[in-house]
C-alpha cells in the first residue's frame, strides 16, 4: 500500500490555502451574495404582492362588472316592459279612435240619406201638387158636366205627365 501515504507538508499547505480561501469569500464574497439573494427575495415577494393585490382587484371589478350587468338587463327589461305597455295604449286608441271615426261617417251618411230622402218626398209632393192644380185648371176650364168625361180626361193628362 504505498500508494497511498498521507504527506504532512502537503496537508497543511492545503488546509492554510483553504482557511485563507475561506476568509476571502467571507470578506468578500458572503456578503454581496447574501445581500442579492435578499435582494431577489423581496422583489419576489413584492411580484407576489402585487400579482395578489391585482387578483382582488380582478375579481372586485368582475363582481361590479356582474352588479353592473345586472343592472342594465334590469333596465333593458323595465324600458322593453314600458315600450311594450306604450305600444299597447297606442294601439287601443287608435282603435277606439277609428272606430269613433267609423260610427261617426255612418251617422253622417244616415242623416244625409234621411235629408235625401226627405228632400225628395218634398220634391214629388210638390209636384203632385203641381200636377193636380194642372188637371183641376183643366177640368174648370172645360167644364164638363159630365163625370164619366172628366175621369177620362184626368186619366189621359196622367198618362201624358211622366213623372222624373
Amino acid at each position: 500500500m504505498d500508494l497511498i501515504k498521507p504527506e504532512i507538508g502537503l496537508i497543511v499547505w492545503q488546509t492554510v490555502v483553504f482557511v485563507i480561501l475561506v476568509f476571502l469569500l467571507a470578506k468578500f464574497a458572503w456578503r454581496p451574495i447574501l445581500g442579492l439573494i435578499k435582494d431577489r427575495e423581496s422583489s419576489i415577494n413584492e411580484a407576489l404582492d402585487s400579482a395578489e393585490k391585482a387578483r382582488l382587484e380582478m375579481k372586485n371589478l368582475q363582481a361590479s362588472n356582474d352588479k353592473l350587468l345586472k343592472k342594465a338587463r334590469e333596465e333593458r327589461d323595465a324600458m322593453l316592459k314600458e315600450a311594450r305597455e306604450i305600444k299597447g295604449k297606442m294601439i287601443a286608441e287608435a282603435s277606439t279612435e277609428a272606430e269613433q271615426k267609423a260610427n261617426k261617417i255612418l251617422m253622417n251618411a244616415q242623416e244625409a240619406i234621411v235629408a235625401e230622402k226627405h228632400s225628395a218626398l218634398a220634391q214629388i209632393k210638390a209636384q203632385v201638387a203641381s200636377l193636380s192644380i194642372e188637371i183641376a185648371e183643366k177640368v174648370v176650364k172645360k167644364e164638363l158636366d159630365n163625370k164619366e168625361d172628366q175621369m177620362k180626361l184626368v186619366d189621359s193628362m196622367l198618362d201624358d205627365v211622366k213623372l222624373n
